[in-house]
């Protein structure tokens, strides 16, 4: 059976815009391919829902979306350990800076080999779009931190857990600047720039369990499990993040 969203490992990696076939929705599945040893992502899913093989992928992903930017959503064949992966362009209005963006979600199994494969699959799809940012986080945190953007005046409710307020994504200055934090984040070298990582002097506990990637940016863990807010000492860090690094969220001026 499928897995259920509370047993999932969510993936999000924001990047530039797809400028027609460039090529990235390709790396993005073979770097993803590499990082999980077995992976195949060589289906898709019907409208009905059910699972349709992808014979000619390169050609399928060059197409893109019916109707739309991005890439269509690929998956593997094994139903027990369900990986996913597609791409859709979020508009310039929408965006910060005003600049459009591919958006890239993917999903692993929150299970031990997919835990364990979790930041080598997130460096695969970041590096692979060339992203911006991106991090992942299981279903059950991102409901909490997704609930921190306040998305106009109007919107009076608090954030959950004593979490901060973050601005929504149109009112960012820079796509630079990550949006939000999670378990694993993954950050450019110009997003760790743009937020100030890191400063050996500050960011010791985080730098130890962090790992630069091939072009000079970062994948940063939390938590060593993967990130449980009704653990105190996962909520604590994650606050202590988000006090760490005030530009995420747009909660700084410059």
């Amino acid at each position: 059976m499928p897995a259920m969203q509370e047993d999932e490992l969510r993936m999000i990696v924001y990047a530039p815009a797809l400028l027609g076939n460039d090529g990235r929705p390709l790396a993005i599945v073979h770097g993803m391919e590499r990082a999980l040893p077995g992976l195949r992502l060589e289906w898709t899913i019907s409208r009905e829902g059910q699972r349709v093989p992808v014979p000619q992928r390169e050609a399928w992903l060059a197409r893109g979306r019916p109707g739309g930017r991005g890439f269509p959503l690929l998956r593997n064949g094994d139903d027990d350990f369900r990986v996913t992966v597609s791409g859709l362009e979020i508009p310039a209005v929408s965006s910060p800076g005003g600049q459009a963006q591919l958006d890239v979600h993917a999903t692993l199994p929150l299970a031990a080999n997919g835990i364990a494969a979790a930041a080598d699959v997130l460096e695969a799809i970041g590096e692979g779009a060339r992203g911006f940012w991106g991090h992942a986080t299981p279903f059950s945190a991102g409901v909490d931190i997704v609930r921190q953007t306040k998305n106009g005046p109007t919107d009076l409710e608090v954030p959950p857990r004593g979490l901060p307020s973050i601005k929504p994504p149109r009112d960012m200055r820079s796509p630079e600047i990550p949006h939000r934090l999670g378990w694993l984040n993954y950050w450019s070298a110009a997003a760790a720039r743009a937020i100030g990582f890191p400063d050996p002097a500050r960011d010791a506990d985080l730098l130890a369990s962090s790992r630069r990637t091939a072009t000079g940016g970062w994948v940063v863990r939390l938590t060593d499990a993967p990130l449980d807010l009704d653990n105190p000492a996962h909520l604590d860090a994650l606050k202590r993040a988000y006090e760490r690094f005030p530009e995420i969220g747009g909660r700084s001026t410059p």
